[in-house]
């Protein structure tokens, strides 16, 4: 990707602190830009007023935009806003705020695209373009805090939930939870950050030791036939080897590995389907997520009938597993789960893993 300047909002603490020491600032300089950045949210350099001008110079002349550039915005009735937000190369991606009864979520992207071509899930069939830089995960969140914050609206938790699986990005996201959890910034905690992935099965631990985030699995099926189907990952990381990598996961305190599980009329909604889930989550502190199919052009599943749905949930309840039937917020915008896509030249369609994964 063609890179327009240095990206301040990809550079850790230590690497700010590196370059402003290498343009002969004095050190208290970097405390005055990390919080212009991410306290103050500025987005101009000209608005750094504690700053000297020659020091705003350099950094307008040095530095690329802090923010992407809006394309479209959207509400959905019930209140969740969605953003089609355009990165530096042209790309597209999209980020959504789910307001709620004393919070306000945010899901962000990882990548431009995806490359897991699960087969329910609309933001697969647009294909993967390419992995999105630590830079552009935070400014997703400084943008929309900085344009909610206009509205009276409060961003607290970040779920990274959005388009892309975020462990095939895992170093710019690692980079991104970090500058955004820092205490003298955005200061969003481990627990209030959630980290969304189909199981690439070595790069979990890692989630657990360096991040120390919240964690979901997207399972959708609990046999390997129908999840290499549903989630052709699973052909590389099967249910076995997912479940003994949530074994050995290092989980901190009392919290629980969250489950995401969409149901499918006629394909993983049958009440041996539960049975099944109940068995392979033995052994794991978990909860359960089941969420609503939200149809889009050209798919061919439909949603599971409510009925199936609670029967699922009496199921697991029963299983001693909270489970929760999730809203499905953002439909009529096309903001709800599967939902997402963007505008992605060059995108291709394939599983593609790095190859240390």
């Amino acid at each position: 990707m063609p890179a327009l300047g240095i990206r301040l909002t990809g550079l850790s603490r230590a690497e700010l602190t590196e370059l402003v020491a290498g343009w002969g600032e004095k050190p208290y300089r970097v405390r005055q830009l990390w919080s212009w950045i991410y306290v103050r949210l500025a987005s101009e350099w000209d608005a750094m007023s504690d700053l000297s001008k020659d020091f705003r110079r350099r950094l307008a002349e040095s530095c690329a935009p802090m923010r992407p550039l809006p394309v479209t915005h959207q509400v959905a009735a019930d209140g969740t806003e969605k953003w089609l937000l355009q990165l530096q190369d042209g790309q597209t991606i999209e980020t959504v705020f789910i307001p709620e009864e004393g919070r306000g979520t945010l899901c962000v992207s990882s990548q431009a695209g995806c490359s897991l071509n699960c087969s329910f899930c609309h933001t697969g069939a647009q294909g993967f373009s390419r992995n999105l830089t630590a830079a552009e995960i935070v400014e997703q969140v400084l943008f929309c805090r900085q344009d909610l914050a206009q509205r009276d609206r409060r961003l607290t938790n970040i779920v990274l939930m959005g388009m892309g699986e975020p462990l095939y990005n895992y170093d710019a996201v690692a980079k991104a939870v970090h500058i955004l959890m820092d205490d003298a910034g955005v200061a969003i905690g481990t627990r209030k950050i959630t980290l969304s992935t189909a199981g690439v099965v070595p790069r979990l631990h890692a989630v657990g030791r360096e991040l120390g985030v919240n964690l979901a699995i997207s399972l959708h099926a609990v046999r390997d036939d129908l999840r290499d189907q549903l989630v052709p990952l699973n052909r590389k990381y099967n249910l076995a080897a997912l479940r003994q990598a949530l074994l050995d996961y290092p989980l901190k305190g009392s919290r629980r590995i969250t489950w995401e599980y969409v149901l499918l009329s006629g394909v993983n909604d049958t009440p041996d389907d539960a049975r099944e889930m109940a068995r392979y989550l033995r052994g794991i502190p978990s909860k359960v997520n089941l969420i609503p199919f939200n149809p889009w052009p050209g798919c061919p599943y439909e949603p599971a009938p409510a009925e199936r749905m609670l029967r699922f949930q009496e199921i697991l309840h029963q299983a001693g597993y909270v489970t929760v039937i999730r809203d499905s917020r953002g439909a009529d915008i096309a903001a709800a789960c599967g939902q997402l896509k963007g505008m992605l030249p060059g995108a291709r369609s394939r599983v593609h893993a790095p190859a240390d994964v």
